[in-house]
């Protein structure tokens, strides 16, 4: 009897990403920078609501990021991340909140990087107490990745990171410079997803720590672990 062919995984039924595209999403790219005003001035305080009159929180690396959301099967925005691309002085964000490196930090080439940021969720899927701005809970570890995800959270999660590992791949991004929470760190980790600590933890947005993450060795390693996972992030629609 011939071996029966696995169906494919779908690991974010209940969500579907996409990157922004000016002029083509003008409308839904005002929703994001609306949400990111309510979350990083109403909600959580990072930033002052007068200086965002017009409600809409947008800054000096907006205009050459490539911005990537989460929508529900409705079509409402649910999450939100951004990919900065190096400034003229071949810097990226992180590097002016986080100027410290641990002794055996190095950086990257900034041409093969960027940093990924503003990561987000909407508050109505962070609905547990505790819990950081990429939804996943302080108090809890994340279940390992299987077949059968049952928390929105980690769908929005990896539905955007499916997006930005293919637009990475189309435009030659090899390393993701990203200062995250310690919980989604962890959470990435348990997925696979290689990212080392370049830095101590500080107040960049909240506490944070400064991350980088090599494609080449994500792609090992979640290949390794998770292959069904390393299979359907390769298929994104990125770049179509």
């Amino acid at each position: 009897m011939p071996a029966l062919t696995p169906e494919p995984t779908e690991f974010a039924p209940l969500f579907h990403s996409r990157e922004l595209v000016p002029g083509r999403d003008d409308d839904l790219l005002q929703k994001v920078f609306e949400l990111r005003y309510q979350v990083y001035c109403r909600e959580c305080g990072f930033l002052p609501e007068g200086s965002y009159p017009d409600h809409c929180e947008t800054d000096s690396y907006d205009a050459t990021a490539a911005h990537f959301c989460a929508l529900n099967l409705r079509g409402d925005l649910v999450g939100y991340a951004r990919m900065v691309r190096p400034d003229r002085a071949q810097s990226f964000p992180f590097q002016s909140h986080c100027p410290d490196l641990l002794a055996d930090a190095t950086l990257v080439p900034p041409q093969q990087a960027v940093e990924i940021s503003r990561l987000m969720v909407t508050q109505a899927y962070r609905r547990r107490r505790g819990d950081v701005l990429a939804g996943l809970t302080i108090e809890d570890d994340l279940p390992e990745v299987n077949h059968d995800l049952r928390d929105h959270t980690p769908q929005i999660l990896l539905s955007l990171y499916r997006q930005m590992y293919g637009s990475s791949l189309v435009h030659g991004t090899r390393f993701w410079y990203a200062a995250m929470e310690r919980p989604l760190a962890r959470a990435l980790s348990q997925m696979g997803f290689a990212f080392v600590q370049i830095g101590p933890l500080t107040d960049y947005y909240g506490p944070v720590a400064p991350y980088l993450g090599d494609l080449r060795q994500l792609e090992a390693e979640v290949g390794q672990r998770h292959p069904a996972l390393m299979s359907w992030l390769r298929k994104s629609d990125a770049g179509t």
